[in-house]
């Protein structure tokens, strides 16, 4: 089973500073600290276990500046087959549309896959449109919030999903998309011999040219979507007040939240 597993670096949101947005409303990631998306850790995850229980490999495409390459590396040092960094400065400030589309050129460009696997969202933008929006421009079809991959047989796949207060068993035709939530697994952690193996060796990358994308459809040109504000809200205890156990005080605390338009 060949999977393609789509990853990102993200700003570290635990950290957000006033310098997180520019004045374009595009994301000034140069300020923020960086991480692994962590739901695309268990999408990793899943297509490392593929590929353990049935053989084949696992090629990881991460979109993003050079500085991108870390998580890539990561992937190597987790069990990857194969990694590809696409990076152009004309692909700068893309929003999902253009995202998807540009990450969509490079799996039809890589070719001969079963699975594409993807984390639920990213948490710099929380949209969870990328992924979705890259199945159907690959005409492929799509599970989201994929939890388990219960049986593979006769070129279909069978995913048990979750929706929240329950789950459900979808049975997909492959190739197909699947979106990976962080109850999926645990991600497995680095081994040493990898890191030894990987911790120099260069890295594929790819421009727009190279997946012969269009350029009217990428970065600003191709994304309208415009950032508001970027900020980052804490929440804090200020006193409380105690209701009272009976029908007359739950009934004012009723009012109260009515009227603070809380329901």
């Amino acid at each position: 089973m060949h999977s393609i597993v789509l990853v990102k670096q993200v700003p570290d949101t635990a950290n957000i500073s006033a310098d997180a947005m520019k004045e374009d409303g595009t994301v000034n990631r140069a300020a923020l600290p960086t991480i692994f998306n962590p739901e695309d850790l268990h999408a990793l995850e899943m297509a490392l276990d593929i590929k353990h229980r049935h053989g084949g490999t696992v090629t990881v495409v991460s979109m993003g500046p050079p500085k991108a390459a870390d998580v890539l590396r990561d992937c190597f040092f987790r069990g990857a087959d194969r990694a590809i960094l696409l990076t152009d400065r004309r692909a700068a400030a893309s929003d999902t549309l253009a995202t998807s589309y540009i990450l969509s050129q490079a799996v039809k460009t890589l070719g001969n896959f079963d699975f594409v696997f993807a984390g639920r969202q990213a948490i710099d933008g929380d949209t969870a449109q990328t992924a979705p929006q890259c199945a159907e421009k690959l005409g492929i079809p799509q599970v989201t919030y994929a939890e388990s991959i219960t049986e593979i047989a006769s070129g279909t796949a069978t995913v048990r999903r979750n929706i929240g207060n329950g789950w459900e068993i979808v049975t997909v035709k492959l190739p197909a998309l699947l979106t990976v939530v962080e109850t999926a697994n645990v991600p497995r952690p680095w081994a040493a011999k990898r890191m030894m193996k990987y911790k120099n060796t260069p890295l594929e990358q790819w421009g727009l040219d190279e997946i012969n994308a269009d350029i009217n459809r990428c970065g600003v040109a191709g994304s309208p979507t415009k950032v508001f504000k970027i900020q980052s809200v804490v929440l804090k205890k200020e006193g409380f007040t105690e209701i009272a156990p009976t029908q007359e005080a739950i009934g004012g605390l009723i009012k109260e939240l009515v009227a603070d338009k809380t329901i």
